[in-house]
């Protein structure tokens, strides 16, 4: 797997695609939505990845490690 170092600057700026959540920031979706996706599993591809990332991130607590990139994007309304 190679380790892609723009990895973290698209998942602050990538936002859900569809659902209840749609157009919200993936760094900004409330945490029992990321847990139901872990209990029934996150979808392929990028997006999926981006969805595992933020669960793992919220649920140890991590939130404060994106800050200083979360700043930097240009649309913060959700």
């Amino acid at each position: 797997m190679n380790a892609d170092s723009t990895f973290l600057i698209k998942l602050v700026n990538a936002k859900m695609p569809f659902g209840k959540y749609k157009g919200w920031f993936i760094t900004n979706l409330p945490v029992h939505y990321l847990e139901w996706f872990h209990r029934t599993g996150f979808p392929g591809g990028s997006l999926g990845q981006y969805l595992a990332t933020m669960y793992e991130i919220k649920t140890n607590g991590l939130d404060h490690l994106l800050s200083p990139l979360i700043k930097t994007r240009s649309d913060n309304r959700f």
